[in-house]
């Protein structure tokens, strides 16, 4: 198998995130969104009717929704033509149970993952690994003892055949449905893989999960479907990191992720993702939460074109707590718009948004929120933080909290600040011995802490090398 590799400036790291290898698709659908493609992914997939009906359903949804338009200060997406993506292509590989090992994979898909460390991942000793190259899932792991208390870990096209009536009643039903927005239903309509978490009540699962995502073909698609289902009193990190390869035309990325946090249950959610320059990424991702449970999303968005990316989450139950970590990188020719909703309709309910965000070369971030506090949800809390950190006045930050409080008795809290590295701080940490550049990653590095710390050791080392390398221009 050739290899094409996309030279990256090092950091001593030895990651490098910009690399493509040939594909070889067993199978690939045409350009475009039509009745016959959906019907044709369904049918290489040998799923059941119900599945090929919301599908279907999904695609009328779609053709009928507008884009979104007229956000002050959104991405343009003007250049996403969905007539030249390729919504499914599936590599070279044996079916998934005939994979049992690392080494039952194909050579090329092998080198993939090995120069993202996964291997080296999976020798940590992490709850289970799943990788997704294109559209499918191809190498899935689990410990025994995770079998052994019930809990589900698969990709999700696995968990349609396996789990039929759990995934019925959670997939696009009352978390995300297709009429969400036009790119749920896009999504509804050519979802392929992902992965599928189910923890029985009173279970821990007490190492993180983790599943890596990556595209590789130019101008196609990507759309996993993430379903996790937390019930009572039980707790579970799901880990995600994606990337994709730079190349000419316009890749768009449109996942979604549904949890669903039963009464007294934890869910964390974290993602590093690092898209590369041509994609537009354009995620749903929500939470419900019942009483007294927990819901984090702990989220580092680098890499894209454009990305619009806001998880949500509903608390629904008394006593439920929601918690949003995020970070966001723009350079040139970026448009980076991320933030959070919460959904406070329980008395009793708590939620905390912490954002951070960097802008450098022109680039642009921009935080959007929005928090409900519905009538009746009294006693219930918010606190929102902004922060934002520039390298040059052609950069651009903006913060467009948005906040509905319909209840009297509670407390609401607002903060945000934008700053610029100063000359006073690099010039201070150059008299302790530091170049300038060791000198803004350094400041960077104090910036994002709040979210590295939430981060497992090697997820947090993963990101800070990414930013390392987006200060030096060198991704994309």
């Amino acid at each position: 198998m050739s290899h094409e590799h996309d030279h990256l400036n090092r950091t001593g790291t030895g990651t490098d995130f910009n690399f493509k290898n040939d594909v070889l698709a067993e199978f690939k659908s045409k350009t475009g969104l039509t009745e016959e493609t959906v019907r044709l992914i369904s049918e290489q997939k040998d799923e059941p009717d119900w599945m090929l009906e919301r599908r279907l359903s999904a695609l009328e949804q779609f053709e009928q929704m507008p884009m979104p338009m007229d956000w002050p200060g959104q991405p343009d997406l003007s250049e996403v033509d969905i007539d030249e993506i390729v919504p499914y292509l599936r590599p070279d590989v044996e079916p998934e149970d005939s994979v049992d090992s690392w080494d039952d994979l194909p050579k090329d898909i092998q080198d993939t993952f090995d120069r993202l460390g996964i291997p080296e991942a999976e020798k940590k000793a992490l709850s289970g690994a799943g990788a997704q190259y294109e559209s499918e899932v191809v190498y899935q792991n689990m410990k025994d003892q995770l079998q052994e208390k019930g809990v589900i870990f698969c990709d999700t096209d696995t968990a349609v055949q396996e789990y039929p009536e759990l995934v019925r009643e959670h997939f696009m039903t009352t978390c995300v449905p297709p009429s969400d927005n036009k790119f749920a239903a896009l999504h509804g309509a050519v979802w392929s893989g992902g992965s599928f978490v189910y923890v029985p009540e009173g279970v821990t699962v007490e190492m993180p999960l983790q599943a890596y995502f990556r595209m590789n073909a130019e101008g196609m698609g990507q759309f996993e479907h993430k379903i996790i289902i937390a019930e009572p009193d039980s707790e579970v990190h799901l880990i995600e990191g994606c990337s994709a390869p730079h190349y000419g035309s316009h890749n768009l990325h449109s996942g979604c992720v549904e949890v669903f946090v039963k009464e007294g249950a934890h869910v964390q959610y974290s993602t590093v993702q690092n898209w590369s320059k041509n994609t537009y990424n354009l995620n749903t991702k929500r939470a419900i939460v019942e009483a007294d449970g927990t819901m984090e999303w702990i989220s580092g968005s680098m890499g894209s074109k454009a990305t619009m990316l806001y998880p949500a989450s509903i608390l629904k139950g008394p006593g439920a707590t929601d918690n949003h970590v995020t970070i966001a990188f723009a350079g040139e020719r970026q448009n980076i718009d991320t933030g959070a909703k919460v959904y406070h309709t329980a008395p009793d309910t708590h939620s905390t948004i912490e954002s951070k965000s960097i802008a450098k070369d022109g680039g642009r971030t921009n935080y959007r929120g929005l928090v409900h506090i519905a009538d009746g949800a009294e006693n219930s809390s918010t606190s929102v933080e902004c922060d934002a950190l520039m390298f040059d006045a052609e950069s651009t930050s903006d913060t467009m909290p948005y906040m509905e409080i319909r209840e009297d008795t509670v407390d609401v809290a607002h903060e945000a600040t934008v700053g610029k590295i100063g000359d006073e701080d690099i010039f201070y940490l150059q008299n302790r011995g530091l170049d300038a550049e060791d000198a803004k990653q350094m400041i960077v590095a104090g910036f994002i802490e709040p979210l590295t710390e939430e981060l497992p050791i090697e997820y947090a080392v993963e990101l800070n090398r990414l930013i390392e390398l987006e200060m030096d221009g060198s991704l994309g």
